[in-house]
């Protein structure tokens, strides 16, 4: 019995590792089939963007600003609650409701500062959006305690198809006590309906102890989140350490590994575990070694890249460029360096028309245009 538990423990390590092996390196075309246009200058950190049905574009600035960009011209929203601006924290993520049509609900990812703004944590909020004003914002969810930590926030949201609500909290840098227990927050992603109530059939409802809104766990800093256009499936990317930024899957209920496995090391070189595959923790569906600091993410849909739709984006703020990723039979098979050295790419949305935006920190809002 015991060698067949080792066997079979044997067989799931190589298996589970088997589908990040032999990673393609990345390509700069050396003719490029497209072309950059600014379309917001003087951006300072925009950390997220929607487009409004009339094709106006919504940004958030890290500092706690949400700007509404029309017919060429700035306009900033009011009623913006007090935000903690603190190291990685701020205004951060955006997403609309699936109704926006109809209600003009926004949902935004905010660091939120304690009584006295000595601490905080990232809060999540919705608001009726009138022209440049907020109005009827509610706190759906706050990740507790507040710390004083100005790290791994996470930040990004996103709606399935069947009008849940899913948003991502990183460890808060406290790696050893939050990502691997489901009684604590951060490190996790979450799962909601629309009004900040937890749908009955979350994986840790009616668990004893566990936060009931707790999708999945074992996370470190998730600033990739989106649905998978075809399969509906949510797909999420993670910082890692020094090396084992990663790509998943999120399944209800799973556990992804940090920092008990994990492809990365220690700032300073050092190990952090020399698990990279454990029994009951998920591996994942692709990894960076180096890292290459990933933030937004998008898959191409649409007609206006033909050559690319089906292609996954993803940001990197550490290597300044986009990167497109080609998966074929469920592998990423090619890589490429799209629009490179424009600067820290914070995150990229399919706009109007089908156009890709990707949003720069310190630069501005581009527009990528097939030649």
């Amino acid at each position: 019995m015991k060698k067949n538990v080792i066997a079979f423990l044997t067989l799931y390590f190589h298996l589970s590792c088997a589908q990040v092996e032999n990673v393609p390196e990345i390509t700069t075309p050396t003719e490029p089939s497209y072309t950059t246009e600014l379309v917001v200058p003087d951006v300072e950190i925009p950390w997220g963007m929607v487009f409004l049905p009339n094709g106006s574009l919504l940004y958030s600035e890290k500092e706690g600003k949400l700007i509404r960009f029309e017919y060429g011209k700035k306009k900033e929203v009011s009623g913006i609650p007090k935000t903690y601006v603190r190291g990685q924290g701020g205004l951060m993520g955006l997403a609309l409701h699936p109704n926006f049509e109809q209600n003009n609900r926004l949902y935004f990812a905010m660091a939120t500062p304690n009584e006295d703004a000595s601490g905080g944590n990232t809060g999540i909020y919705s608001a009726t959006l009138l022209g440049v004003t907020l109005k009827d914002v509610k706190l759906l969810y706050k990740a507790k305690p507040d710390t004083k930590k100005g790290v791994h926030f996470g930040s990004r949201i996103v709606f399935d198809k069947k009008g849940y609500l899913y948003f991502s909290i990183g460890d808060r840098g406290e790696r050893d006590v939050n990502p691997q227990d489901i009684t604590r927050d951060n490190g996790k992603i979450y799962r909601l309906n629309d009004d900040g109530s937890i749908p009955a059939d979350n994986p840790f409802v009616g668990v004893d102890g566990a936060i009931e809104a707790i999708y999945s766990y074992g996370h470190r800093n998730p600033q990739g989140l989106v649905l998978h256009p075809e399969t509906g499936a949510l797909w999420e990317h993670e910082h890692g350490p020094k090396g084992g930024d990663e790509i998943n899957i999120i399944e209800a209920g799973k556990n992804y590994g940090w920092p008990k496995i994990t492809y990365g090391i220690n700032y300073v070189g050092t190990k952090i575990t020399d698990n990279k595959a454990l029994p009951g923790m998920e591996q994942p569906f692709y990894y960076w070694v180096p890292s290459i600091a990933t933030s937004g993410m998008a898959f191409v849909t649409g007609n206006k890249y033909p050559e690319w739709k089906g292609n996954l984006l993803v940001g990197s703020l550490k290597n300044s460029y986009l990167e497109r990723l080609t998966i074929r039979d469920n592998r990423v098979v090619a890589r490429e360096k799209i629009a490179d050295g424009i600067g820290r790419v914070r995150d990229v949305v399919i706009g109007p028309y089908g156009y890709i935006h990707i949003a720069v920190e310190f630069e501005g809002i581009y527009r990528i245009k097939p030649n």
